[in-house]
């Protein structure tokens, strides 16, 4: 018996450290022309060719829900993954009325108050834009993605997508105010089979 629990481990262990050398961390520095860093910049990798099984259950680590505080959405980019269910709080003293036309999600969500919730399932990959028909200053987007390889910018304009496999890949750089068909940026990179890659990726952006 001790004998088959030293195997069983050790082939638990060849195992992880065999996973573990064909993964990396790839690290994107996105700025503006000027070096400026960008913030919300949502960055995507996907394979050159063939496909990385992604669980169609991804869950990420952070909250799906797009509150509307001080007349605004936050946050003003929301990254949640295919088939997630998000949640509209209205923590406003005033009503709102929560819409999109994107062909990827087209919703309306009527005038409803304060520490009301509603929910949305979006269900397509794409970028949906957020309105609200009362307040036209209100302006958001969530990323809905169909990789489970994904990251935001924050202040300092850097994103990480952890356990990328190794081999040539596909990096996209989306943000609403780069000026590119469909607001963004793509790369080809060749990941390493372990350890953390970096790369600076610099884009065109509006005022």
């Amino acid at each position: 018996m001790r004998q088959v629990r030293t195997l069983l481990a050790s082939l638990l262990a060849l195992t992880l450290s065999t996973g573990a050398a064909h993964a990396a961390d790839l690290q994107i520095t996105v700025t503006n022309m000027a070096g400026a860093p960008v913030r919300d910049a949502v960055v995507t990798a996907k394979p050159s060719v063939g496909g990385w099984a992604v669980n169609s259950r991804t869950k990420f680590s952070w909250n799906y829900e797009m509150v509307q505080h001080n007349i605004i959405f936050d946050p003003h980019v929301l990254v949640v993954p295919t088939g997630a269910e998000v949640t509209f709080p209205n923590r406003d003293k005033v009503r709102h009325h929560v819409y999109s036309f994107s062909p990827a999600k087209t919703f309306e969500i009527k005038l409803y108050g304060r520490e009301e919730n509603r929910k949305v399932v979006f269900d397509k990959a794409g970028v949906v834009s957020l309105g609200c028909n009362i307040h036209d200053g209100m302006i958001a987007y969530v990323f809905v993605s169909d990789t489970a390889y994904v990251a935001k910018t924050g202040a300092d304009g850097v994103a990480v997508l952890r356990g990328l496999p190794a081999g040539a890949a596909r990096v996209a750089v989306w943000q609403p105010k780069i000026r590119a068909p469909g607001a963004q940026k793509t790369l080809s990179v060749t990941v390493p089979a372990q350890g953390l890659m970096r790369q600076t990726v610099a884009v065109n952006v509006r005022p």
